[in-house]
């Protein structure tokens, strides 16, 4: 968990196939430990064929069945079934707005909202905004599954569209030097 703080967590994502793995891993946690998602993410990475929604989008039943028989990932059949029907929602989205990148950042101020200086631990980290509450409910409207508010915010810290790092953590410094601009 430290490393993917480190070197992952809250860091921008700009890649569509990145951020729809990003997307799919954070609604297959739903329910679960994000640790055991980390653990089988080579796995999901293998079985999913490196989440290319192009790729996903045209999988029917006989790759239903072959991921329901992977024991590395979450076997979890409507889950399956919802990361399909997203990739094809993702392709929908890029064809509207050139990215699904672009079309997130529809969603989110710039630069990304941070926690206040005065936060102090984790219950003062939001599981939901008014800006993962729009989000959700487009992508809901869109035909997107497991895209509840928590998860899409959760979505949304990991890929730097949110800074939710505390303010005595040394990645919340290098966020609010990214805020401020070059020293004059």
């Amino acid at each position: 968990m430290t490393a993917y703080h480190d070197q992952e967590w809250g860091v921008p994502v700009h890649d569509d196939v990145a951020l729809f793995e990003r997307l799919a891993l954070e609604s297959f946690q739903a329910g679960l430990s994000w640790s055991t998602i980390l653990r089988k993410r080579d796995a999901f990475r293998r079985a999913f064929e490196g989440f290319d929604p192009s790729v996903i989008a045209r999988y029917g039943e006989r790759e239903i069945v072959r991921l329901l028989a992977d024991a590395g990932i979450v076997r979890n059949r409507a889950k399956i079934e919802a990361t399909i029907g997203n990739a094809a929602a993702v392709l929908a989205i890029r064809d509207g707005s050139g990215s699904f990148d672009a079309y997130l950042h529809e969603f989110v101020p710039e630069p990304p909202r941070t926690l206040p200086a005065t936060a102090s631990s984790l219950t003062d980290v939001p599981v939901t905004t008014h800006e993962s509450d729009a989000l959700s409910a487009d992508l809901r409207a869109r035909g997107f599954r497991f895209v509840g508010s928590t998860i899409v915010y959760a979505f949304m810290q990991s890929v730097g569209l949110v800074d939710d790092h505390l303010p005595h953590c040394y990645r919340y410094a290098r966020a609010a030097a990214v805020r401020s601009g070059p020293a004059t």
